[in-house]
């Protein structure tokens, strides 16, 4: 007969959630580079993203949890020391270059699969692209200025033949990204790139299975096979099978979740066991694309928070704003305020700002003014 599940309260939970993320502690990564790839190991990516309003999202998720983070650090972590690589995982991320081989499966699918995307990459463009680099060294698409240009097939496509080459080449793990300059973005060719004599052995599907299982319980510290396989459905039951035999070896113990009804949690027993200090009250202003953020219904189960992102959404049906960003305070999300920076004026604005709580808001008004003063040094930095 199993044992009862554990109960946890939300409160709890929560805690739990921000001490894997680390994001209950004064700069848990240290400071300086290494604290970049530091950061980018224990999270297991850190997502990637065009909207420009403010800092970019992979800046802001490392600023968040290294109160010293430059962005050189991170030009250093993927040019220099080759620690982290981009690749995709549920979106374009940073990824640590130490699980490269969980990828590698991903890779050769693209080069024995067409996906729809890349339908239309004819092969000669493909072989142009990669002699181009194998003989000229690394290139940015802004190097080949002989294209005949196409048109786009979806709004996000590019009219370049070459630069679609290129995406199709990064896919199937031919090229990687040496460097970024904001979003452009330097090819090169991965083995060149990573020195390789010979490119290591790729995962099989039960070493990625237990690898996505354990990123989750050390950055998520409870799971639920959503989490786990967030934007993944294939691997669902698979991934359900491996938590239970985890859990029949008293390696995981079952949560129930307070006020999630037969939705099923996970947690390491150690995690449950450990105690943790009382909940300070840490401002952080949250990227929407903040791996605390971005899993919607996990966000909103733990938090009693919907957040929305409403860059797409019309203006006047906006209830946050156009790059609204989450204010977590302690253990609660306390407000949310829509930014953008001026640039020009060397100012961050404020567009909007929506209480989501009523607990003392004078105190914590005082408290999110401070970190958006020290979230404009950073965006200001030279």
């Amino acid at each position: 007969m199993g044992l009862s599940p554990f109960a946890l309260s939300k409160s709890h939970a929560r805690r739990l959630w921000l001490r894997a993320q680390r994001l209950d502690e004064h700069a848990p990564f240290g400071d300086g580079p290494g604290a970049t790839r530091a950061a980018v190991e224990h999270l297991g990516y850190v997502q990637i993203d065009t909207i420009n309003v403010i800092e970019r999202c992979h800046h802001q998720i490392l600023y968040t949890r290294i109160p010293g983070y430059r962005r050189e650090h991170l030009r250093q972590a993927q040019t220099v020391d080759k620690t982290v690589f981009e690749y995709w995982t549920h979106a374009l991320s940073y990824v640590p270059t130490r699980d490269l081989r969980f990828y590698l499966g991903a890779m050769k699918w693209y080069r024995q699969h067409r996906s729809p995307w890349f339908a239309k990459v004819k092969e000669e463009d493909l072989r142009r692209v990669l002699a181009l680099i194998g003989k000229q060294g690394a290139l940015t698409i802004r190097d080949i200025d002989d294209d005949v240009l196409v048109e786009k097939e979806h709004p996000w496509a590019s009219r370049k033949p070459s630069k679609r080459a290129l995406q199709l080449a990064f896919y199937q793990g031919t090229v990687t990204i040496s460097e970024r300059t904001g979003m452009l973005k330097t090819y090169e060719l991965t083995s060149r790139h990573f020195g390789w004599q010979r490119p290591p052995k790729a995962a099989s599907e039960r070493e990625i299975l237990n690898y996505e299982l354990d990123r989750a319980l050390r950055s998520q510290g409870v799971v639920s096979v959503d989490s786990a396989c967030y934007l993944d459905a294939p691997r669902k039951p698979a991934m359900r099978r491996l938590i239970e035999a985890r859990t029949r070896r008293k390696e995981l113990v079952s949560v129930e979740l307070e006020g999630t009804g037969k939705l099923q949690h996970w947690a390491r027993p150690e995690a449950l066991d450990a105690a943790l200090d009382p909940a300070r009250e840490r401002v952080h202003i949250l990227s929407p694309f903040d791996p605390l953020i971005h899993q919607r219904k996990r966000l909103h189960l733990f938090f009693d928070y919907e957040h929305r992102f409403e860059a797409y959404v019309p203006k006047d049906k906006r209830r946050f704003g156009y790059f609204a960003q989450p204010v977590l305070v302690g253990d609660e999300i306390a407000a949310v305020v829509d930014l953008k920076t001026d640039r020009e004026r060397r100012k961050l604005l404020v567009q909007r700002w929506t209480w989501v709580s009523h607990r003392s808001r004078a105190s914590r008004r005082r408290r999110i003014e401070e970190a958006l003063h020290r979230f404009e040094r950073f965006q200001l930095a030279r």
